[in-house]
Formats: structure tokens, C-alpha cells, sequence
């Protein structure tokens, strides 16, 4: 693999742009490399010879005046003085006009016949260089106050659990306890002896590291002897840290309870404050790997170019340059390294009870690995799908079963039910798209939802259950025809009509399954979104919910063909295949309910995000959401009720409600339609490079939008069953979900782009009273 490609694949997304803008460096030495050639065109061969000139050299190299033995032999001052006196550029660190420190290489060599390409390349390497040694200090000095916010939750944490353990335990004996005390004081001293030496240029490396030992040595003897106060007494000025998100917090603050931020020392506190230091120690050693990572991939690109450039032009710049690199903050500063040491060992020994293959595990997750029985499985069951489809359109033209005189009354009532499982494949059919294009895009979707590191699924799994699922519904539905198409098999015809409540049990059963099996992590963050979603003004609202909720509403079909299950299997007549549903009125009622309870969660969301947030879009899009319940109501009466009245009510109401959510989809969601962009009529920044793409997503889903014309204009197709009709048009709506959930995604990924956010928060469990830390120090 090219290390273009490499660097692109490894780089973190969001920091995409404090990158090494390697390939914009390589377009300007393929410049240079034309403008020599152009310059400096190669010797032509003699006429007649069609060899190169080296095979007709005289034979020379054994006895030439090199090797004689009385040749004087140049000594290394005469090499160390002709390196110096034929260097291409020189090397200067320089304050920058903003204040910072900075390289500036000035080019020495002559820049006549195409010299001014190097100029360029070497002024734009300066900058790019520049420009990720800013960003990497900056990121450093935030991981290194991180770091010192630990110290203290740390120094807590020890103290607490003393007192809950053994309140009469002496704390001199868990003085030394935690291993990462002081350490952000000691990295930040060491820091600035860098930026000194950066702006000297003059101290050697093995001067430099020893310096660091002593101070950092100096720092932590003196802070551990005479500053670090005793763990017991940090309790006294430590208030806890009230951001575990549950309804009773919720109904707290809207009761305007006062929070009791009073320590209370029990195992269940004890255990919570060490779940929560245990995640954010994980989170803090993840951004520590990047930083590291994001040093080493960049050093590794100026190495890279600078050999592309000295083969280019057969100059020797490459080596002086790195050398400043090498002495630059990116290339000299350790704090990053040391922290991870410190981190490590601390984790280990708090909340790895000392055992080091486990801490690191935890520390270091694996990512998960593509395993070919994935794949295997995956055709098997594409496979087993393709071949039952095959055999139940066989099996339905063979017998005639359309025509018969039962065919209605299977339509209207076993279909329904089983179209609940087509609209769950076809919607994970959808989400593994979305996968497979945001890896493709890299989209970093893991991030944006919130999963842990390592469990995030990919399209392949997600292809692979949803194909199983397939296998077992439309074997059911085989399976149900057959059972009823053979008349010897008459005394199982409550056992056929039971085969669609069996599935879905089985499907519900292995969706709560405790036992580690078919990704139990994703199952169960789903299952916690779902309760999320439900008690929706209850929690706190984060992407993944509304995310979902979302998906919900793309849903309503699948809603009302679970309530048909409910109403079906409870009437009592399933076994006779009758149901009077249709002319019931409790389920008439909860049709109206249900076609709205998946809007009302999003606008619960919104609501609780306007209140929270003070974002005045946020009830913009309640708003929109309102209209929306407005329009799916008049319509379900519509269809209730088939006169004039209802049917202007439900075209005002379905044209406010598609217009809105249309231009929100677009415009907010999307962040399209903006006539000042660079791209005409889309954003600056786009992730597919066909804009033609973009056009055509956003009149797909204007089109698939309208999809809601079929209730009001009652169109009829002789050669479908209503049933189909609404099973298609629900169909299309999942098909514009899946398509708006990439652009979605896309748009907030960029957003965390241009903020360079890549790592999530985390709540920490203790406050600290910082004016009595000012008045002691």
C-alpha cells in the first residue's frame, strides 16, 4: 500500500484537516519534476547505439586514484565542511507573527530553470509543518490539564474508599497510592524547557532528556513530601458530581429539588465513582493513543516527502530538515508517551486489581475482526433466502392460491402480520448500506452514536442477521401454506395460524437473550435507546436516541401491524383465521394513537433538548414534528371516514407537514441548499465527489416524501391487493430513511469535523471547591 493511502486510512477523521497535507505536497513535486525535465532534458544516446552510455564506459573503479595507497584520504572535517557548504536549504526556528514558534526554511540553492517550484514546496511544507505542531501542542496542553483532573478525582476516589473499606485505616498507608500524581505539573514543566529549547535550537538530545529526568524527578519528591495533602482531608472540600441521567433526576429538576451533593460513603456509591473514573481513565488512555498516533503519522510524512523531494531534484535537503523535526516539540516532546506509561500503571493497579493482561484489555480493546464464517454464513443464508423466495413463488403460482376463494381472507389477516418482519429486514438491509458507505466515506459513525470501542458492527454482521431473520419468516410463511393447503394436516390449523406470534416471540426473546450471544453489545445499546425513546422527556437526549426515534417514524406500518398482532391473537377467533378488528373501536382508536406515538417521542425529544439546551431550533423542530402528527392523524381519519370535509383537512395538513419536513431534511439535516457554498446549491465540504449524487438524493426524497398522495388520492390498482399497496408505500418510506440517515450522518460528521471533536465526554464523580484550593496554595 502506498503511504499516501496509509496515512489517509490511519489518520483520525475529525482531525483530517490538522493532518499533513501529504498529497498537495506530492502535486508540487510532480511539478518540480516537470519543470526539471523540461529545464534540464536527459542526453540523448549517439545515433546508432541502443544501449545506455554506462555499458561503453572504459572500465574503470580497481586502480583509479582513490585506491591507490598513497592517496591522501579527504578527513571528516573536509566532509563535515563540503556537507555544510553544499547544503540546499537552511533551517531556522523563528517566532512566528502570531507569537508562536515556529520553522522557516530558506533555499539556497539557485532558482533559476524551475528553482521557484522549490521555493513554493518548501514555504508550503513550513506552513503544513507549523500547522500540525500548533495543533499538536494544543492537544497535548488539553490531555495534560485532563490529566491533572485526574490526579484529583483519583486522590478522591483512594480517600473514599478508604472510608468506606476501613474508616479507621491510617492514609499514610495509601500515601503512594496513586501512581499518576502530579504528573500534568511535571509534563507541562517539561513542556516549556522544549519550547525553550525549540526557540535556541542548541542543546543536544542526551542534555535535554537528562533535564527532564531531574525536574520531573525534582517535582514529584517535592510534591509528594510537602504538598500532597492526606486523602482523608480532600473529603472535607469534595461534593459529588450529580450527572447520572435517570427519570428521577429528571423529575428532580423539574420539581426543583435541591440535589444532595453530600457524600455518602456505601458500596453502591463506591462501585458507581469507580465505573465512572474506570471510563474516563479507558476514554482519556483512547485520546492519548491518537495523539500519539497523529505525531507519528505526521513525522513519518515529512520523512516521506522530503525522500520523494531529494530523489526529484538529487539534492540532500532531506536530512537537515529532519533534523530540525527531529528537535521540534512534535519530534522531542514525550508528555504523551510518559502519560500513557503512568495511565497504564494506575489503571492496572486501581481497577485491574493489579492483574496487567486484564487492564490492558481493557485499556487496549481490541478491534472487532472480519471472520470468515461471517462471510460464510452470510452466502449460506443469502442463499437459503433466495431459494425459499424462489420456492413460495412456485409453490403460490402451482396452486393457484391468488385466485381462490381464501386468498382475500389471507390477505387480510396473515399478511399483515407477517409484513411486520419484511419491514424489519428491509430496514437493516438499509442501516448495513449506510454502514458500508460511511466506512467508505470514512464517516466516523462508532463515534458519532456513541458505541464502545471495538463493538461496533459491521455491514456483513448486520447483513447476516438480517438475512437469518428472512430465512425464518418467509419459512413460516412457506410452512403456513403448506400446512394449510394440505387437507390431512386439519387438527394443526391453530398451530399454523400461531406460526407468525411464535417468530415474532423468538425474534423478542433473542433481542433481551442476557447470554453473550449474536452481539449481545448491540443488542443491548439498542434495547437502552428503545427505553430512551419511550420515556423520551425522561433522559437526556443524545444522537443515538433521537437517531432512533427518527427510525421510528419511518416505522408507523410496522407500529400498526404489532398492534394487529395484539388484537388478532387476543379476539380469540385466529384459530378460524377471522379477526373483526377493522370494525372494532378500541382498535380504531389506538390506530389513530399508534400512527402518532412515534412523532410524539421526537417532539418530546425536542422539547426536552429546547428547555436543556436553549436552542431555539430544537423547537423549530418540534414544530415540525406537531405537523406532522396533524397530518398522520387527519389522514388515518380520512381513510375512516371518506368525505369531502376530512379529505381538505388532510390535504392542508399533509402539505404543511411534507413541505416542512422537506425543507428541514434539506436544509437542516443535510446542511444543503446554501447558494453561497462553493459547491452551487449544497455545502463547502462534501464527502461523495459526484455532486450529482447530492441532486439526486434531495429529489428522491422529495419525491419519496409525497409517497403519502396514495391515502388521498385513493388510487387503486386492479392487480394489487390494498394490503400490497400499503406494504409498498411503507417500503419506499423505510428506502428515504435509509438514504437520509447517510447524509445525515455525513452532515454531523463533518460538523465534528470542523471542531475537530473526536473524543466523547465524560462525567467525572467528584467536585472540588476550587476557592479553597486557591486559598491554600
Amino acid at each position: 500500500m502506498k503511504f499516501g493511502k496509509e496515512l489517509r486510512s490511519q489518520m483520525v477523521p475529525e482531525w483530517e484537516e490538522a493532518y499533513l497535507d501529504y498529497e498537495y505536497l506530492k502535486t508540487i513535486l510532480k511539478d518540480i519534476q516537470h519543470s526539471r525535465q523540461v529545464h534540464e532534458p536527459p542526453p540523448a544516446n549517439p545515433p546508432g547505439l541502443t544501449r545506455q552510455l554506462t555499458l561503453y564506459r572504459k572500465f574503470s573503479g580497481l586502480t583509479g586514484p582513490n585506491v591507490a595507497t598513497n592517496q591522501k584520504t579527504p578527513s571528516s572535517n573536509d566532509h563535515a565542511q563540503h556537507d555544510l557548504e553544499s547544503q540546499p536549504i537552511l533551517v531556522n526556528a523563528v517566532k512566528r507573527a502570531s507569537g508562536e514558534d515556529g520553522l522557516e526554511t530558506t533555499f539556497l540553492a539557485d532558482t533559476r530553470d524551475g528553482g521557484e517550484y522549490e521555493l513554493v514546496f518548501f514555504r508550503r511544507l513550513d506552513d503544513e509543518f507549523n500547522k500540525v505542531v500548533k495543533f499538536y501542542k494544543a492537544k497535548v496542553e488539553e490531555v495534560l490539564e485532563e490529566a491533572d483532573m485526574l490526579n484529583k478525582q483519583m486522590d478522591a476516589l483512594i480517600a473514599f474508599r478508604i472510608k468506606v473499606d476501613n474508616p479507621k485505616h491510617s492514609w499514610f498507608e495509601t500515601a503512594t497510592a496513586v501512581d499518576m500524581n502530579h504528573l500534568a505539573s511535571a509534563a507541562a514543566t517539561s513542556a516549556s524547557m522544549l519550547s525553550t529549547s525549540l526557540s535556541s535550537g542548541r542543546k543536544s538530545d542526551s542534555r535535554r532528556s537528562g533535564d527532564h529526568m531531574e525536574i520531573i524527578n525534582e517535582i514529584r519528591s517535592n510534591r509528594r513530601s510537602n504538598n500532597r495533602p492526606a486523602p482523608l482531608e480532600i473529603l472535607d472540600r469534595v461534593t459529588v458530581n450529580n450527572t447520572v441521567n435517570t427519570p428521577l433526576s429528571t423529575i428532580k429538576v423539574v420539581l426543583k429539588v435541591p440535589n444532595q451533593n453530600e457524600l455518602k460513603f456505601s458500596t453502591d456509591n463506591l462501585q458507581k465513582f469507580e465505573g465512572q473514573l474506570r471510563t474516563a481513565f479507558i476514554e482519556f488512555y483512547y485520546k492519548l493513543q491518537l495523539l500519539r498516533s497523529y505525531s507519528f503519522l505526521n513525522t513519518m510524512a515529512i520523512s516521506k516527502i522530503m525522500k520523494k523531494y531529494d530523489k526529484i531534484t538529487t539534492r540532500t535537503a532531506s536530512r537537515a530538515y529532519m533534523k530540525m523535526v527531529d528537535n521540534s516539540y512534535l519530534g522531542s516532546s514525550d508528555e504523551v508517551r510518559k502519560l500513557m506509561d503512568r495511565v497504564e500503571v494506575t489503571f492496572i493497579k486501581h481497577f485491574a486489581n493489579s492483574n496487567r493482561k486484564k487492564g490492558l484489555h481493557a485499556l487496549k480493546p481490541k478491534s472487532r475482526k472480519q471472520k470468515h464464517a461471517v462471510s460464510a454464513s452470510l452466502g449460506f443464508f443469502v442463499g437459503f433466502t433466495a431459494a425459499l423466495v424462489l420456492a413460495l413463488i412456485l409453490n403460490i403460482r402451482s396452486r393457484a392460491i391468488i385466485g381462490k376463494d381464501g386468498s382475500e381472507q389471507y390477505m387480510e389477516t396473515l399478511f399483515p402480520l407477517y409484513s411486520l418482519f419484511a419491514f424489519i429486514v428491509l430496514h437493516m438491509l438499509m442501516y448495513a448500506a449506510n454502514i458500508y458507505f460511511w466506512r467508505r466515506y470514512r464517516v466516523n459513525y462508532p463515534f458519532i452514536f456513541g458505541f464502545k470501542v471495538g463493538t461496533a458492527i459491521g455491514y456483513r454482521e448486520v447483513l447476516l442477521v438480517s438475512f437469518g431473520l428472512s430465512v425464518l419468516a418467509v419459512s413460516s410463511v412457506l410452512a403456513n401454506l403448506d400446512m394449510e393447503m394440505d387437507p390431512t394436516t386439519g387438527e394443526y390449523k391453530a398451530l399454523t395460524e400461531l406460526l407468525p406470534a411464535v417468530l415474532l416471540i423468538l425474534v423478542i426473546a433473542i433481542l433481551i437473550c442476557p447470554f453473550n450471544i449474536i452481539y449481545r453489545s448491540s443488542r443491548y445499546f439498542l434495547i437502552t435507546c428503545i427505553v430512551h425513546c419511550v420515556c423520551a422527556p425522561l433522559y437526556k437526549v443524545v444522537l443515538a436516541d433521537f437517531f432512533l426515534a427518527d427510525q421510528f417514524t419511518s416505522q408507523v406500518q410496522a407500529f400498526r401491524s404489532f398492534e394487529f398482532y395484539i388484537c388478532y391473537y387476543t379476539s380469540g377467533k385466529y384459530k378460524v383465521r377471522e379477526n373483526t378488528c377493522r370494525s372494532n373501536d378500541v382498535y380504531n382508536t389506538f390506530n389513530f394513537i399508534v400512527a402518532g406515538t412515534p412523532y410524539c417521542w421526537r417532539l418530546l425529544q425536542c422539547l426536552r433538548r429546547l428547555f436543556e439546551e436553549k436552542d431555539t431550533s430544537q423547537g423549530w423542530n418540534g414544530l415540525k414534528y406537531f405537523a406532522t402528527i396533524v397530518a398522520v392523524t387527519t389522514r388515518t381519519a380520512y381513510t375512516r371516514n371518506h368525505t369531502i370535509k376530512w379529505k381538505v383537512i388532510a390535504w392542508i395538513a399533509s402539505g404543511v407537514a411534507a413541505s416542512y419536513s422537506t425543507y428541514w431534511d434539506l436544509v437542516h439535516d443535510w446542511g444543503l441548499l446554501n447558494r453561497k457554498s462553493k459547491n452551487r446549491w449544497l455545502r463547502d465540504k462534501l464527502l461523495i465527489p459526484y455532486s450529482s449524487v447530492y441532486f439526486g438524493a434531495m429529489a428522491m426524497n422529495v419525491l419519496l416524501r409525497l409517497a403519502w398522495l396514495q391515502t388521498l388520492l385513493d388510487l387503486k390498482f386492479s392487480f394489487l391487493h390494498h394490503q400490497s399497496l400499503v406494504t409498498i408505500m411503507a417500503s419506499l418510506e423505510i428506502i428515504r430513511r435509509g438514504v437520509w440517515n447517510f447524509f445525515r450522518l455525513e452532515n454531523e460528521h463533518l460538523n465534528n469535523v470542523g471542531k475537530f471533536r473526536a473524543f466523547k465526554s465524560v462525567p467525572l464523580p467528584f467536585n472540588y471547591d476550587e476557592g479553597e484550593e486557591e486559598e491554600e496554595d
